[in-house]
């Protein structure tokens, strides 16, 4: 958790609900997988951005433990271009220096898209720029079920004493372990609501809920939020001294 200050400065983490890619294709007619197309390309372009915005750590919510009740013409089409996006885009993250990773359920996920996934992180494992996470089958509260029984177990196991559990032990058994919990949460296409994305690490969270759909998104509209994000005042509860 950060100290409370008059001027937050560039966020290190942004996370971003990347919302409106099937309205988008509605609006052109289009098939709604032709937006997930367009959105994906998005993702270049932003992740390029990070580094003159001060960005550090980028996590993009890409498909959630919800999203399985779509269609399942549009899940499978996702699932392909997941698959496509990470065959498409390892070489050039390498080159870029990205280092990426993957967070959800992927027990769930196809055998050729885990590994494929296995494959991009140890890839880029090496790489010291920006810090990619891709929450994909990813859900909050699923995240916080799945570390609650890690805990539990070790728990069980002797390893941990019960009265040694707090809100310090079990960020350590969530799927972010290794990360900083996100400075700015962006989500796009007008919806104002978090949709069970980092709810514990987004506690101390600011937000940004803007009109513009995913597709339409550009690195000039990110560079511009990341740089309000250094007006505001965080004080995490306490008051100004």
């Amino acid at each position: 958790m950060g100290k409370p200050n008059s001027e937050a400065g560039a966020p290190r983490h942004v996370a971003i609900i990347m919302d409106g890619n099937g309205r988008w294709a509605t609006l052109r007619g289009r098939p709604r997988l032709f937006g997930h197309q367009e959105g994906a390309r998005r993702v270049r372009e932003i992740v390029e951005a990070c580094p003159d915005c001060g960005v550090e750590y980028l996590t993009i919510f890409a498909f959630s433990t919800e999203n399985w009740k779509r269609t399942q013409t549009e899940v499978a089409g996702l699932m392909t271009l997941f698959r496509r996006y990470i065959t498409k885009e390892a070489r050039n993250l390498r080159a870029e220096n990205v280092r990426v990773r993957f967070i959800g359920d992927r027990l769930r996920l196809d055998k050729k898209l885990r590994s494929l996934m296995d494959e991009l992180e140890e890839l880029t494992a090496h790489c010291t720029g920006v810090n990619l996470t891709i929450a994909l089958n990813y859900g909050g509260r699923d995240e916080v079920a799945r570390a609650t029984q890690r805990l539990a177990q070790d728990v069980a196991d002797g390893k941990l004493c019960p009265s040694d559990v707090n809100e310090e032990t079990l960020p350590r058994y969530l799927d972010t372990c290794v990360l900083p919990d996100p400075d700015l949460v962006i989500r796009t296409s007008g919806e104002a609501r978090i949709s069970n994305f980092l709810l514990w690490q987004s506690a101390y969270s600011e937000y940004e809920f803007i009109e513009t759909l995913w597709p339409d998104f550009s690195a000039k509209e990110f560079a511009e939020l990341t740089s309000n994000f250094g007006t505001r005042e965080r004080r995490f509860g306490a008051v100004p001294a």
